[in-house]
């Protein structure tokens, strides 16, 4: 039953979001019997006020279940992109928004029917009525302080003129309509979903024994929407209108984020192309080389690549990056290098920092420190949370390169090894004034330390608190008003021995992930073909093409005319080399026998580009030329992929001369 699946994974949801350092005040569901009595109410105040309409319209039916099909339970054609299997409410190929009335040939995805349109009655929410309302409120009031792509996307969905749009729908699940007459109908998930933040506030204030209602009468209370794109016209449009009907405070903001992509691909979980939280906390955060650090990686790369203004894209090896080439080499390095040199130099305490001895480089560093946390309080605040992680990532960069200026190492040298001309008294002058350098060094680059677990606690909470540890401080430190002071370790207080704050990700690991992806994917699509199949021959068929990757999807038959046009060449690659900022791309030059061409092949998370020069290749030679990251690529080299996702070039056994036709 459907409250069984509630009931199965609110929970583990929960520890998910726990295991990766996430926490709610309340963490609500809209199964509670608080949820359906604050719907309800909601409901009727609209209903009792004419804000809603009743009308009885054709939707779609299953004859061979008796039931009104939800949109998730219709599949048919996208009229956008011709994909095949689009939900009935939206395309998982183009991410378009649809009704199931815009697909082509829609089935019952229950009974795999063509599903009957039949009579019914539904109440609905006239959005046509309140234009004028969204143009001044979303479009007026807020037009410099929301985020370009909200404001497009609801400019949009006005000058193309709003309709009417149904609050309830035909379902067993779900919430009873209030309304005498109205059997076997509930209120539609996107009506009474976001009514469910109503709901939790008043969850909250129960278990708090506080007042809901300011949450959500009071002109004063800021209410902001984190969603992605494709919730943008559910909170910034239709929720609004609700919420101007029934009298409460409108959203603040709703910075919404473009789509994350994965690896090349749309996320899908219907597709297998996804990564699920379970897998992660398990293969990362739970192993013996894992941990809580392993978390904070998480959160810093997905905030690092957040899709806040335009589409972006989760990479394995970007994720290797993020952690070896920021995390390790700038941030912890420099808070190791900080401690070690700390207790080598400084005997394990925060030495003091003469005033006398303050230089303009020393002096620059405190502006610093105070101009990023100004910098990273703007940003939070305007929502820009990449921009804001990069500041304090860049503050570390700045103490690193503040240290070597500094060469707290060799002013230690200098003490131990004096210029043998110096007298005692000479030689105790000279030990002690560069022993004031090191204590100055090395004072500001622990008050920096300790500013950094304060600045990046909203990011790496995980890390922030190993940083308190080391440095045996409390939680009081991370106060925000802590922030940009280099008074936050007294002169004198022990530190504790330095513990790594984060490990390097092997090659290996990634590999193995990049593999798995690509399995869960076949698996995904194996399954699919087996559920679809009426034919237990067939349905037993395919469980021998399972293992066969090229038997998941064939493509449509073509004549023997069409591939007599395609160009095939033997060539010969006579140099390789990385694509700048492209993890997957190659640049290689490949020898036709006739000539020598640039080709771009998206390979190098395979193949070392020394490994391949040499190799004799087939080539697409007549494929029109395509620009990838600035380089004209002219061809493409032919791969075969095997069941768990390694490439492998499709070559003759002995070799032949270059330009070779192949057919």
């Amino acid at each position: 039953t459907a409250q069984a699946i509630i009931d199965k994974y609110h929970p583990i949801i929960e520890q998910n979001f726990k295991d990766l350092g996430i926490a709610f005040d309340i963490y609500h569901r809209t199964s509670s019997p608080l949820h359906h009595e604050t719907a309800k109410e909601f409901f009727t105040v609209l209903n009792d006020n004419g804000d809603l309409e009743i009308k009885e319209t054709e939707q779609y039916f299953d004859e061979a279940t008796s039931i009104f099909l939800a949109d998730r339970f219709i599949k048919g054609t996208c009229p956008n992109c011709n994909y095949e299997n689009a939900f009935g409410d939206q395309c998982e190929r183009c991410g378009k928004s649809l009704s199931p009335e815009e697909l082509i040939n829609p089935v019952s995805t229950l009974s795999g029917n063509a599903p009957i349109k039949k009579a019914t009655k539904h109440w609905y929410l006239p959005l046509n009525k309140h234009e004028q309302f969204l143009r001044d409120w979303v479009l007026g009031q807020h037009k410099d302080d929301w985020r370009a792509n909200v404001l497009g996307q609801i400019k949009s969905w006005v000058d193309g003129g709003l309709l009417p749009r149904a609050v309830t729908r035909d379902l067993d699940w779900g919430i009873k309509v209030p309304v005498e007459g109205a059997d076997g109908k509930v209120l539609y998930v996107w009506f009474d979903a976001p009514i469910g933040y109503i709901s939790a506030t008043k969850q909250w204030a129960i278990n708090n024994d506080r007042d809901w209602k300011p949450y959500w009468y009071d002109a004063h209370t800021q209410l902001v929407h984190f969603i992605g794109k494709d919730n943008i016209v559910f909170h910034a449009l239709i929720f609004p209108i609700m919420l101007k009907l029934h009298g409460n405070i409108l959203p603040d903001n709703v910075p919404s984020n473009e789509f994350m992509n994965l690896e090349g691909d749309k996320m899908s979980t219907s597709r297998g192309w996804s990564i699920e939280m379970d897998d992660y906390i398990n293969d990362w955060i739970k192993k013996d080389n894992g941990g809580e650090s392993m978390a904070d990686v998480l959160r810093y790369y997905l905030t690092a690549i957040a899709p806040e203004t335009k589409d972006s894209e989760f990479t394995w090896k970007g994720f290797q990056d993020a952690n070896n080439s920021e995390l390790v080499s700038i941030f912890g390095n420099y808070v190791n290098r900080t401690f070690v040199l700390m207790h080598k130099l400084c005997g394990g305490k925060v030495p003091t920092f003469h005033n006398d001895l303050i230089d303009d480089i020393d002096k620059q560093l405190i502006i610093d420190i105070a101009a990023t946390k100004t910098k990273v309080e703007a940003l939070l605040e305007g929502y820009k949370f990449r921009d804001a992680q990069f500041e304090v990532i860049d503050l570390a960069r700045k103490a690193n390169q503040y240290m070597q200026r500094k060469e707290p190492w060799i002013l230690a040298k200098k003490i131990e090894m004096p210029p043998l001309y110096y007298g005692d008294a000479i030689k105790a002058v000279h030990e002690n004034h560069n022993q004031k350098l090191i204590d100055n060094c090395l004072h500001l680059c622990l008050q920096l330390t300790a500013n950094l677990a304060i600045l990046i606690n909203p990011f790496l909470p995980f890390t922030a608190k190993k940083m308190l540890g080391m440095m045996k401080v409390t939680d009081k430190l991370l106060d925000w008003k802590n922030a940009g002071s280099v008074k936050l370790l007294s002169v004198g207080y022990s530190l504790r021995e330095p513990q790594l704050l984060f490990r390097k990700i092997e090659d290996e690991e990634i590999a193995f992930q990049i593999e798995k992806l690509k399995q869960k994917r076949m698996k995904t699509e194996s399954e699919k073909l087996k559920a679809e199949s009426k034919d237990q021959t067939a349905s037993s068929d395919l469980t021998a093409l399972s293992i066969e990757p090229s038997a998941l999807s064939i493509k449509p038959e073509i004549i023997f005319d069409d591939f007599a046009k395609i160009d095939l060449r033997i060539g010969t690659i006579i140099s390789a080399e990385k694509v700048d900022k492209a993890d997957k791309l190659l640049k290689l030059e490949v020898d036709l026998g006739f000539e020598k061409r640039t080709i771009v092949s998206g390979i190098a998370l395979q193949f070392k580009p020394e490994d391949i020069v040499g190799k004799q290749v087939t080539v697409v030679c007549n494929l029109a030329p395509r620009k990838m990251r600035g380089i004209e690529s002219n061809g493409m080299i032919l791969m075969a992929e095997d069941k768990v996702g390694k490439l492998h070039f499709l070559n003759p056994d002995n070799k032949v001369d270059q330009g070779s036709s192949v057919s």
